[in-house]
């Protein structure tokens, strides 16, 4: 979350460079603990540099399949670990193949502008 700004001024928002850092090590925990997950990655104001003092960060984590449904997917993976607060949406593969079929603008923003984190080693 935020911090007290190196100036004393005030609180100071995390930055691009540094919500990439941590995504990356927050994304790396969350693939250790959940092997269905096939891809993931930020979009939204954080990917495509529009980001300011507010912002959160839209993270999309996609899914080889779930019995749960849509609201109740992952619910222990949590934006605990991240410098700014996220919006966190899961979707399962097939799901996401049939956005996509559809032309939903989601997936294309998400396939336009994401910053997928490396895949798991």
């Amino acid at each position: 979350m935020p911090r007290a700004s190196s100036l004393g001024v005030g609180p100071r928002w995390p930055n691009a460079a540094e919500v990439d850092l941590a995504f990356r090590g927050w994304a790396a925990a969350v693939r250790a603990r959940h092997p269905e997950i096939t891809r993931l990655g930020y979009f939204g104001s954080y990917a495509t540099g529009r980001w300011g003092v507010g912002s959160d960060i839209d993270v999309v984590i996609l899914v080889a399949s779930s019995a749960d449904p849509f609201p109740r997917r992952l619910l222990d993976v949590t934006d605990r670990g991240l410098p700014v607060p996220a919006d966190l949406l899961v979707y399962t593969e097939a799901e996401w193949a049939a956005m996509r079929a559809r032309g939903a603008r989601l997936v294309e923003e998400v396939e336009r502008t994401a910053v997928w984190a490396p895949e798991a080693s």
